[in-house]
């Protein structure tokens, strides 16, 4: 009898085709299944989504080959890609090609293989060994087997001599899989469960009865864990996970990809990995090779590893039955993938639990205004942490107005006073001391004070940013790199007068090391970590004390534990409050919450210092009393006023393309197109078009059209059939965002 399998191609046609299967690979298509097929004179992969009793096309072309064992793709999993696809306007084949990662979409199966040469009993009398012969077999006898290599290297012998071995019926060697794994050569100590206080006590029953479906039906099985840093969040997950394991299910724990350290990882490893456990606790991350990443996932698909851990893609981890997703930092940003499809991992993650039955925890000293919304509104349970663990009392914080330090110090000084103070006793004490500011490299641009030019990128509307090291300026936008003048480029000018204007990390450290020469000082951010293996060197010289002081960006904000850490400085708070964004106080107090929960995680008290030049800004000044109640009212109320998220939902289309007026007539024309569907969204709001924040990137000019509704689903689907039916001028490139969490 012949079957059918309707499938999704990797080219995004937005459309299913079916084929043929042949009777040889029958028993290997399924749901699912990754195949390759004729596609007019090409050869493309794609993943069977259906298989249909009978096909309204009279002529089938046959399946040309099946990759891999199995489904590669659950129907859960399908059909999460499938709402993917439709909430975040993208085509299927997109949203299928972000569920598997790139090591696993290959058309060979990317196994890495190795000889082995194993101890067989002989079948009948062996032939006779020679005394040599004799001597290596009573070796492999006390192995049983070895990587062929490494049995050549400790027997000093030579493959040959083996060879005789296999024939005299006593050895075999054959090609074996081997498994990349990225923290084999680590040795981790295990970890048993911890007495919970009340609070975490509290929260965890909450969680057990919604694991175990008790309580009302209609109540939802989404937590908000907010717990002050240091409160002990990460001991609730890990005794919900224990759970979820005793109720044969698996867990996926999303952590943002800048808190994806060793540390983090370790502690998973330590209570799931290791001792009577021995659970498999698998890693997906964008640190690890192919090969790793390859091996990791089938580890998962397989069964064999159930927990993940992971930055955003392991919400598509092929966990099944799945118990718990946890959601740690839920308010990060970094969660929103930035190119198509544009999903955010937290809502996915809300979504994919809701369609599997399973419980999802999401966790933060900072909730998001959307979550804390949500548990306003009943969508969500809110459990809630407001000491921390071992009764630690939260950091002494204190504002200081920079303002009146320039007008002592004759021009803006990096460090005040009494930071720099602070500093020198901790240095004494040999505490340690955590320096942040979320701009690397030396100074933000460079200036001409005689002709007022200004270093700009020949590709972007931005400056570029000095770096002293090696004499460079860069874009951090696109990349341009060139090295810096001496001189005003100017023709007219040629001045040798050039200033350095605004800092970066590389500024701070060079100034540190100048003030502090004795101290152990250490620089943390994307230009000083080169290699896979760097963050980890800085962070475990850190934690030995072999570093007095650390200064970073905002890979040090984040669930970092250093007992040591008596002191944090935030050199410049007002960076981000002046973003030409809705979100720029949100994010401010969230990064100051985050980064003064660095301190006082031990024995001694924390106090963190935050430099300001708006220093009664109510970002700050809630940051400084930990209030996260009174900056989300206060917040609360800008948004009602304004109709900007979580009161309404918001859509951002971004125009790209060479020309500006042929631009600027796209967007009028596509704005004019989507006021037709006011009739039916009735309350949609459309402001635009109108030049992004960032006017130009990468050599294309940007505008915007922003849209505002409390039906996204509705426009979605809409905004989905305008993209299609509308015809654009050539060199005009449409985006479309669903709740975009940056206005860039």
């Amino acid at each position: 009898m012949s079957m059918i399998a309707r499938v999704t191609l990797e080219i995004a046609l937005r459309k299913e085709f079916d084929y043929l299967v042949p009777e040889e690979f029958q028993d290997r298509v399924e749901i699912g299944s990754r195949v390759k097929v004729p596609f007019g004179p090409r050869k493309v992969m794609g993943v069977v989504t259906g298989l249909p009793a009978q096909s309204e096309h009279a002529k089938l072309k046959p399946i040309l080959g099946v990759i891999g064992k199995g489904s590669f793709v659950t129907p859960k999993v399908l059909e999460l890609a499938r709402w993917m696809a439709g909430y975040y306007c993208c085509p299927v084949e997109t949203a299928l090609k972000s569920v598997l990662p790139v090591s696993v979409r290959k058309e060979k199966e990317g196994w890495k293989k190795q000889l082995y040469v194993r101890s067989i009993e002989p079948v009948g009398s062996p032939s006779k060994l020679t005394k040599r012969q004799e001597e290596l077999n009573a070796v492999l006898r006390e192995w049983k087997e070895l990587p062929l290599q490494e049995f050549l290297k400790m027997t000093q012998s030579t493959q040959a001599t083996v060879k005789k071995l296999e024939s005299a019926g006593v050895a075999l060697i054959s090609r074996e899989v081997i498994e990349r794994d990225p923290y084999a050569h680590e040795h981790i100590v295990p970890t048993e469960p911890l007495e919970l206080n009340q609070e975490q006590k509290t929260s965890m029953d909450a969680v057990l009865k919604a694991m175990n479906h008790e309580g009302a039906a209609k109540q939802s099985n989404v937590f908000l864990l907010h717990g002050v840093t240091g409160s002990g969040k990460t001991e609730v997950y890990l005794q919900a996970i224990q759970h979820a394991l005793e109720q044969g299910k698996g867990a996926i724990v999303l952590v943002p990809e800048i808190s994806l350290t060793p540390q983090t990882v370790e502690r998973f490893k330590a209570r799931f990995s290791s001792g009577k456990h021995q659970t498999l606790v698998a890693v997906l991350h964008s640190h690890l090779s192919e090969g790793e990443r390859h091996d990791e996932w089938h580890k998962i698909k397989e069964g064999r590893a159930r927990i993940v851990i992971g930055a955003r893609s392991a919400v598509f981890a092929p966990i099944d039955p799945l118990g718990l997703i946890i959601v740690d930092e839920e308010h990060e940003h970094s969660y929103k993938q930035e190119e198509a499809p544009r999903y955010h991992a937290r809502d996915v993650a809300v979504v994919r639990a809701q369609r599997e039955k399973a419980v999802v925890i999401l966790g933060s000293a900072t909730p998001s205004m959307e979550t804390y919304y949500n548990t306003q509104k009943g969508k969500y349970r809110l459990l809630e942490m407001p000491t921390r663990a071992d009764n630690k009392t939260m950091p002494w914080v204190r504002v200081i107005d920079m303002r009146s330090e320039a007008s002592k110090e004759k021009g803006i000084p990096i460090l005040s006073q009494q930071l720099r103070e602070a500093i020198q006793q901790r240095i004494e004490k040999r505490e340690q001391t955590m320096l942040f500011l979320n701009r690397r490299g030396y100074a933000s641009s460079m200036q001409c004070p005689t002709c007022g030019y200004v270093a700009g990128c020949p590709n972007c509307s931005i400056s570029m940013t000095y770096h002293r090291r090696d004499q460079r300026l860069r874009c951090h936008i696109c990349g341009h790199d060139q090295r810096a003048p001496k001189c005003c480029p100017v023709e007219t000018c040629r001045s040798y007068e050039i200033r350095y204007a605004g800092i970066g990390t590389e500024k701070v450290e060079d100034t540190l090391k100048v003030l502090f020469p004795k101290a152990g000082i250490q620089r943390m951010d994307s230009d000083t970590l080169k290699k896979k293996e760097d963050y980890k060197k800085i962070l475990t010289a850190f934690r030995l004390g072999k570093i007095d002081v650390l200064i970073g960006t905002q890979m040090i904000a984040k669930g970092l534990h250093f007992p040591n850490v008596t002191l944090v400085g935030i050199i410049y708070a007002d960076l981000s409050l002046h973003m030409p964004d809705f979100r720029a106080g949100e994010r401010t107090f969230q990064l100051l919450t985050q980064v003064a929960g660095r301190a006082g995680r031990g024995e001694v008290e924390g106090d963190v210092f935050v430099q300001s030049f708006t220093p009664f800004h109510a970002a700050i000044q809630y940051a400084r009393r930990h209030d996260y109640l009174g900056f989300y009212e206060q917040e609360m109320e800008f948004r009602k006023d304004t109709e900007y998220p979580p009161t309404s939902r918001m859509a951002m289309i971004t125009l790209k393309g060479k020309n500006e007026e042929k631009l600027k007539m796209s967007g009028t024309h596509l704005k004019s197109v989507i006021e037709g569907i006011r009739e039916e969204i009735k309350d949609l709001a459309l402001a635009g078009p109108s030049p992004a924040p960032l006017e130009r990137a990468e050599n294309f000019f940007r505008y915007q059209i922003m849209l505002k509704t409390k039906r996204m689903s509705q426009l979605s689907r809409r905004l989905a059939d305008i993209h299609q039916s509308t015809k654009l001028p050539e060199g005009v490139q449409t985006i479309i965002d669903i709740d975009p969490v940056s206005m860039h």
